[in-house]
C-alpha cells in the first residue's frame, strides 16, 4: 500500500469515532497523520510511496475530543527487517518507557530527557536534537518543551496534573536531520533509519499515567 493509503485509513478511523484529526490543516499540514518511512524521522506527508517488505513505518496521529488534544506515535516493521533495524525499534520504544517512568510529581523535567538519552546512547544509537516532546491540552503544542537529551535534575519541577507528550526520535546514525523541499518531511542527514514512539501521559502523585495506550 502507499503511505497516502495509510493516511486515508487513519482519517477514516478518526471520522468513524466522530472526533477531529488534530494534524489536518495544522499550520497548513495536508494529512490526517504523519507517515514517515525508513530514514523519515517525523512529519512525513502521505504520498504515492509504496511500503515494501523490510521497511519501517512511523505513524504519528493526534485527535481533538471535547476541545482536548491527544498525540501518539508508533514505528512498525513491515515483514522481516534487518536485525539492527529491529534493535533500533526496540531501543526506541524502550526509551519511551524509560522517559515516562521519570515523569513523577516533584521530579525535574530533564530527568525524562536524561533517561531517554542515556538509554539510547548506551545501545549505540542517537537522539534527535531538532525536534522535541511537549506539553499538550487545549492546544496541540504547549509548554514545556521536552528534549530527548540533557542532564538530570534541571528544568521545571513536574507537578500533579501536568499532561506531557513524550516522544523519543531515535536514529541509527547521526542525530542530525534535514527537512525536504515539501517543507514538512524530516529525514536523517545520513539517510539511515529512524524510529519514533510517543505517548501522552499525566503526572500524578502515584506516578505517570499513560493516556494514549491501546485498550
Amino acid at each position: 500500500m502507499t503511505t497516502k493509503a495509510i493516511d486515508q485509513t487513519a482519517e477514516a478511523i478518526i471520522r468513524k469515532h466522530n472526533v477531529l484529526a488534530a494534524f489536518k490543516g495544522y499550520r497548513g499540514f495536508p494529512g490526517s497523520a504523519c507517515i514517515s518511512v525508513n530514514e523519515g524521522v517525523v512529519h512525513g506527508i502521505g504520498n504515492n510511496r509504496v511500503v515494501k517488505e523490510g521497511d519501517i513505518v512511523s505513524i504519528d496521529v493526534g485527535i481533538i475530543y471535547d476541545d482536548y488534544y491527544s498525540d501518539t506515535a508508533v514505528t512498525v516493521p513491515i515483514g522481516q527487517v534487518m536485525p539492527d533495524v529491529a534493535k533500533l525499534l526496540k531501543v526506541a520504544e524502550d526509551s519511551l518507557y524509560k522517559g515516562i517512568a521519570q515523569a513523577r510529581a516533584h521530579g525535574r523535567l530533564s530527568d525524562i530527557s536524561y533517561a531517554v538519552q542515556s538509554y539510547v546512547e548506551l545501545h549505540g544509537f542517537s537522539v534527535v536534537r531538532d525536534f522535541v516532546g511537549h506539553g499538550i491540552g487545549k492546544q496541540l503544542h504547549e509548554d514545556p518543551e521536552i528534549p530527548n537529551y540533557g542532564k538530570p535534575g534541571e528544568g521545571p519541577v513536574l507537578k500533579e496534573g501536568m499532561v506531557l507528550a513524550i516522544e523519543p526520535m531515535v536514529n541509527m546514525g547521526t542525530y542530525r536531520t534535514r527537512i525536504l523541499e515539501d517543507g514538512w518531511t524530516v529525514v536523517t542527514e545520513d539517510g539511515k533509519p529512524s524510529a519514533h514512539f510517543e505517548h501522552c501521559i499525566v503526572v500524578t502523585n502515584k506516578g505517570p499515567e499513560i493516556l494514549t495506550k491501546n485498550g
